[in-house]
């Protein structure tokens, strides 16, 4: 054996590689065991998604979704820790990458990585079946799919947010606590509040939202959900303000979501336009009107290269138009245009490369 050679070793059992977290008495064994059962779904692997990704991988929980619909670029670095250079270059969707990466963490959990947008055709498909839903997204769109989601099957599930130094984190169980539209009935008006693109981020605020989101996730699972914070935790990590807010009394008997179980997000004839803006990205999401639809990369590269640049992975291509804008094409007929914020722009473009 060469001095850069690793000894072969098998892989260690469950009293083995957990032996710290299993010595913690309210997981224990019976802990341990229910986490290995357990499955999660992460709905964005971007800045929080890294952190709460690697938390419940290393943990042991035994199957977890890992849900993106992008693709990662050079400024994601700075705070998305799962990721590195190389990912970037090789042009790697984000729930691809993580799951590599998580794979060579801990490769004793089950891993399916999901590149697609969570849309109301898709939703319940995405999060019907697992037993905690971690919301890692950066839209409220998103969220109140998930709300949805979470109220019409019993599934519980943790919201984060941050932006720049400040985050906010919540444990929503359906029956129990206000839900996600008690709080916040309608989504605020488009540029009505900060995102990272307009406030900037510091990596250690998300680290810190993301762990707690953890930790909850990691009670839920052990079977110590009577240990779950009850609060709406907001957090100033820059001016180190912590500050819990008793939210319990706000659930709303009007409320359609929760009180009347009208789920109204989960209704495609109120999904979200085939054409949407990435907040702050210059750029657009096209959704085909149906669904998705199977493209085959390898033709489509044929047929591109002949006009414009192209680069192709098994994931997806990217074409360079004279226009100087750029367009990210993946296998379910998604594709997002990059260097516009007008939608009609951007379904010019998609309908001069599909003819739809």
């Amino acid at each position: 054996m060469t001095d850069h050679q690793l000894p072969s070793v098998g892989l260690p059992s469950p009293e083995q590689r957990y032996a710290r977290q299993i010595r913690y008495a309210p997981i224990g064994t019976d802990g341990q065991a229910q986490l290995s059962a357990s499955r999660a779904a992460i709905v964005g692997l971007g800045a929080l998604g890294s952190v709460a990704a690697q938390h419940l991988v290393r943990s042991g929980v035994g199957y977890v979704r890992l849900i993106d619909r992008d693709v990662l670029e050079w400024s994601n670095l700075q705070r998305q820790v799962l990721y590195m250079e190389e990912d970037v270059a090789r042009m790697l969707p984000k729930a691809e990458a993580a799951a590599v990466r998580l794979r060579a963490a801990n490769s004793s959990v089950v891993l399916e990585p999901v590149i697609a947008d969570v849309t109301a055709m898709n939703a319940e498909a995405l999060l019907g079946d697992v037993d905690v839903i971690i919301d890692a997204s950066d839209n409220f769109s998103v969220r109140y799919l998930i709300n949805d989601v979470s109220l019409k099957h019993g599934i519980p599930w943790i919201y984060g947010g941050v932006v720049g130094a400040t985050g906010m984190t919540m444990n929503f169980h359906p029956g129990q606590t206000p839900c996600f539209r008690c709080l916040f009935p309608a989504p605020p008006a488009t540029g009505a509040v900060d995102t990272c693109d307009t406030a900037g981020v510091i990596a250690p605020a998300v680290d810190v939202v993301a762990s707690l989101q953890a930790a909850e996730a990691l009670k839920l699972l052990s079977g110590n959900r009577a240990a779950m914070r009850g609060t709406l935790l907001q957090l100033d990590l820059w001016y180190h303000q912590w500050m819990p807010l008793q939210v319990g009394g706000s659930r709303r008997d009007d409320c359609p979501a929760c009180a009347h179980h009208q789920y109204d997000y989960l209704d495609q004839r109120h999904a979200e336009p085939a054409a949407a803006a990435l907040c702050g990205r210059a750029t657009v999401q096209i959704t085909p009107a149906d669904g998705a639809q199977p493209v085959s990369l390898s033709e489509l590269e044929k047929r591109l290269a002949r006009i414009g640049e192209v680069e192709r992975n098994p994931f997806l291509l990217r074409y360079r138009r004279d226009d100087e804008l750029v367009v990210v094409v993946f296998t379910d007929g998604r594709a997002l245009i990059q260097g516009t914020e007008d939608p009609l722009v951007a379904r010019r473009v998609y309908a001069e490369l599909f003819g739809v």
